[in-house]
């Protein structure tokens, strides 16, 4: 399906690629966007290799010439990348939909998910986090009238864990950089983990309660530096440093993880 003609109110136009390197073709997606200040290249791990220009109106032979050259010069990169996120898919997929046993991610630990029946006429499940010598669990009790499967009663839990812990931390920096958002919101987002408008209104992926405590807090603060600071500059850095100094190395978990956090919870049984 051919890609609409973009209007002014478009923020991005997405076309499906591919590029003759030397390792071989590689299949992306050209993304021409008004909101890009410079050429970048993303791995995402279910759309694969996404790169990104500036302006919307960039037409696509142009674009293609822009970022083919990068894409080659970035090659064993790209490469070596989506090798290692088609590996922790594989991994993912070979362990099955969560059930009774499964480890489950929470606040960056592995829980040992258990499942345990609720008494006769009872009408509401609940989720409680055990802690443990030998490891940590997850109990959840299912209601005897309950309908939802395991990954949606599992995730309402964690949805709700997910806003209260981005609400803290927002509470905690959002004075010291002094911004105030206008809304914050909770989703199942998946190309990004947290973003900003320009009307001060804040939404993040829920998944960043899988993570550790640091990584959804590096999020927090980012999304909120942008309330002052729209674009990735030197100053915008700075400005995430000064709450966050070892943020690099909470995105870089983030990124590692990535493919685990966003299937977590997706396989149906």
């Amino acid at each position: 399906m051919a890609p609409r003609p973009p209007s002014r109110r478009d923020a991005a136009v997405e076309t499906p690629a591919r590029a003759w390197l030397p390792g071989g073709d590689l299949e992306y997606t050209l993304r021409r966007s008004s909101r890009a200040q410079r050429l970048r290249v993303t791995i995402d791990p279910r759309r694969g290799v996404i790169a990104t220009v500036p302006g919307v109106r960039t037409s696509e032979a142009r674009a293609r010439a822009l970022v083919e050259p990068f894409l080659a010069e970035r090659e064993a990169w790209l490469r070596r990348h989506a090798a290692r996120q088609a590996a922790a898919a594989a991994g993912i997929a070979a362990a099955g939909p969560v059930r009774d046993g499964t480890l489950l991610r929470y606040r960056g630990e592995p829980h040992r998910v258990r499942v345990v029946v609720g008494s006769p006429g009872s009408r509401r499940s609940h989720v409680e986090r055990v802690g443990g010598d030998e490891e940590d669990q997850l109990v959840v009790t299912l209601a005897a009238t309950e309908r939802r499967p395991l990954p949606e009663v599992l995730e309402a839990w964690l949805r709700v864990r997910a806003r209260d812990a981005l609400e803290a931390a927002i509470a905690r920096h959002a004075p010291a950089l002094d911004v105030a958002p206008a809304r914050v919101t909770v989703r199942d987002t998946r190309s990004r983990w947290g973003s900003a408008s320009r009307a001060g209104r804040l939404s993040f992926s829920w998944r960043l309660v899988l993570a550790p405590p640091g990584v959804l807090e590096t999020v927090a603060v980012h999304e909120l530096a942008h309330l002052r600071i729209f674009g990735h500059g030197p100053s915008f850095w700075a400005l995430v440093a000064g709450r966050i100094p070892d943020h690099v190395a909470q995105r870089r978990w983030l990124r590692a993880h990535a493919a685990e956090l966003h299937a977590a919870l997706d396989v149906k049984g």
